[in-house]
Parts: structure tokens; sequence; C-alpha cells
């Protein structure tokens, strides 16, 4: 055997040219911006859209707003990390972590296990310390459909290859959702894989045909279920029975109706004080524009629209496929949810307990979307131009 030559690095004019990585760019401000904007947007209304129910339930008009500042502190940290780590990385442990995700909403419909609140079963943990596993699940969807596409390239154009497989992994983690019940959240797993199979490049008659194969089992799961009907049919007429069934639509119109173009002003809100339920949770955007009128209700659109644009022009200067799709699907994610939410309250849309990403209360929702927007700006940092 013969020993191995050691030599000593080259310098001076005969050392080989170093292999330079190439600059890391500067976060989009206009990204972070709109971001910014909406998380502060949020964190006033939900001081306001809470106070009566927080000093009626814990003798402390800021209780809800306390708590919020804590989620957003852990959902920086948390998204800081995210951008920090080669977005690269994530690719290889994607499937470990939809199992996970799909372990932990198993979990959530155990007795004894998940927390149940208000007719569904969508926490884990112990009071403060409860966390929402499909929102978890949704960053962990997202995270796998963004490997498996950019692994498969040209297959995402077959059905068995592409299509079918992709889909599968996604009822897989809806179903457990579904059962919750969470139809809201369900529905966006869907509408997500569709949105990033179609930027993929799989062809539409295949999104077609899986369209259609879905909506018969999505009827029967909605027409066998009371409680779905019941909000289904609240939706196509609110008023028909206004005081059971159609009582969160009616009082959300009533909020958006009662602020007119400028609003009654901050703070001014009647419907928060127990007309209007979850008014700083899901129907907050009622409270927003009963406050701030529609103006305040345009400019909420219009950062989510600057949001959209930027994350997707730097989705379109990802260096990679991977990049591009992972950027894509959390701006999906996160634009889909708004506007489920907006049409929820604006009765655009049967009645889901979806929240308003950045804006409503609560810990899970805004840490993974903090962490969904540094995902992106981390893809962004890495773009060619």
């Amino acid at each position: 055997m013969h020993a191995r030559t050691l030599r000593a690095p080259a310098t001076g004019a005969h050392a080989p040219a170093a292999r330079a990585r190439p600059a890391l760019r500067p976060p989009d401000a206009l990204l972070l911006g709109a971001v910014a904007f909406l998380v502060a947007i949020g964190l006033v209304m939900v001081f306001s859209a809470s106070s009566a129910t927080a000093y009626a339930e814990y003798h402390d008009t800021a209780y809800y707003l306390k708590r919020q500042v804590v989620y957003l502190a852990v959902g920086l940290v948390a998204a800081y990390a995210a951008y920090r780590v080669d977005y690269r990385r994530l690719r290889a442990v994607a499937p470990a972590f939809v199992v996970v995700a799909f372990l932990l909403l198993v979990a959530t419909l155990l007795p004894h296990v998940g927390s149940a609140a208000g007719g569904s079963r969508r926490w884990l943990g112990f009071r403060a310390l409860s966390f929402q596993p499909s929102e978890i699940a949704k960053l962990a969807l997202v995270l796998f459909l963004a490997a498996k596409l950019a692994q498969l390239h040209e297959g995402v154009r077959s059905l068995s290859k592409g299509v079918v497989p992709t889909l599968f992994v996604t009822v897989m983690l809806a179903g457990p959702v579904l059962a919750e019940p969470d139809m809201g959240t369900a529905s966006l797993y869907v509408f997500t894989a569709f949105a990033l199979l179609f930027t993929a490049g799989a062809r539409l008659p295949h999104l077609l045909m899986s369209l259609l194969a879905v909506l018969p089992p999505a009827a029967l799961a909605v027409g066998s279920s009371a409680y779905k009907r019941a909000r289904i049919f609240a939706f196509l007429d609110p008023w028909k029975d206004a005081r059971n069934t159609g009582f969160h639509i009616v009082q959300s119109l009533l909020a958006l109706g009662s602020g007119g173009v400028f609003g009654v002003g901050l703070g001014a809100s009647r419907q928060k004080y127990f007309y209007l339920p979850e008014a700083h949770n899901d129907f907050i955007f009622a409270v927003l524009g009963e406050e701030l009128g529609m103006l305040g209700c345009v400019a909420v659109i219009a950062l989510f629209a600057l949001f959209a644009v930027r994350a997707t022009t730097l989705a379109l200067k990802a260096p990679d496929r991977f990049g591009m799709l992972l950027a894509m699907g959390c701006t999906f994610a996160i634009v889909i949810q708004a506007f489920i939410n907006i049409g929820v309250v604006t009765s655009s849309w049967p009645v889901t307990g979806v929240p308003l990403p950045f804006i409503s209360f609560g810990g899970t929702s805004l840490i993974v979307s903090l962490i969904a927007v540094a995902l992106i700006a981390n893809v962004g940092r890495h773009r060619t131009s």
C-alpha cells in the first residue's frame, strides 16, 4: 500500500482561484414591510376586538394583546432561524416532517389527548402551551409538495406519477383536519396543493379530472354532517335563521355595514360587545371594517396584494426549482387563507374557522405564518437577479 502524499496548499501566483460563493442578497424591503404593517394592524385590532371579552373573562382588557405579543416574539425568533438556515437543507427532511404532522393531527382526535373547544377538537397541549397541529401540517404540506414536485421535474405532467401521489398526501393530511371538524383548513390544504401542482406544470385536464374525483366525497362529507350542512345553508341565506345558523354572518355584515367608508373610530366598535362571536379571531376583519371602515379594509387587502406580488417575484427569481416551489407554496398558503377568511366575513364564502394571517389572535397561526414569510425571504436572499 502506497502512502498518500500530503501537499501543502499552494500560495501566491500558483494558487488555484478560490471558488467564490454567490453573494447573498438583502431581504426584500417591500415584502417585509407589508408583513410588518399587517402584524402591527393585527396587534392594534386584537386589543380593540378582544378588550370587552378579556375584561369579562380575566378582568384585564389587554389579556389577549399580551399573549399575542408573546406569540409574536416566539414567531420572530423562529422566523429568524428559518431565514438563516439554507433552505435547500429542508428538502431532505420534508417526508419526515409530513409524517410527524400527520401523527400530531391524529393525536388531536384521540380522547384525553386532543383538547376540545367550541365543538371542535383542534389543539394539543394545555392552556397557554396548547398549539394547533393543523397549522404546522400546513407548513409541512407545502415543504413536502415543493420537494416532491421539484424531484419529479417533467414527471409532474403524469397523472399516475405526479398528480395522484401528490393529492394522496394532501388528502391524508386533510382527512383528520376535516374530522376535527375544520372544513376551512382542510379545503386550504386542497387549494394550496392544486395551486402548486399548476405552478409546477401539471396538465390542466389532469387537475380537472382530480377535482371531479374529489368533489363527490367532499360533497358526501358535507351532506352527511348536520353541522356542515347548516353552515352551507347559512351561507346561502344567512337571514333565514339570523339568530341561529346565520348568526355569525349576520353580525359580521352588520359590523361591516356600520363602518361605512371611514368607520366608527378605532376602539368604538359595538359588535365586539358580545354580538359578534370570535371577534378577535376568525371575525376580526369585521371589527376592523366597523372601526376603520371601507378604507381600512382596502388598506389590509392592498397589503396582502403587495405581499403576494413581492413573494411571487422572489419565487420566480429562485436559483432552483425547489426554492421556487417552496416560496410559491408559502405564498399560496397565506394568500388563499386570507382570501377565505375575508370571504367568510363578507358572506362570500361558507363560515369556516380560518384565521386572518398576521391579524387574527392565535399563537400557532402567527408563528407558522411568520416562518412561511421567513422561508420566502430565505429563498429571496439566494435569488439570481
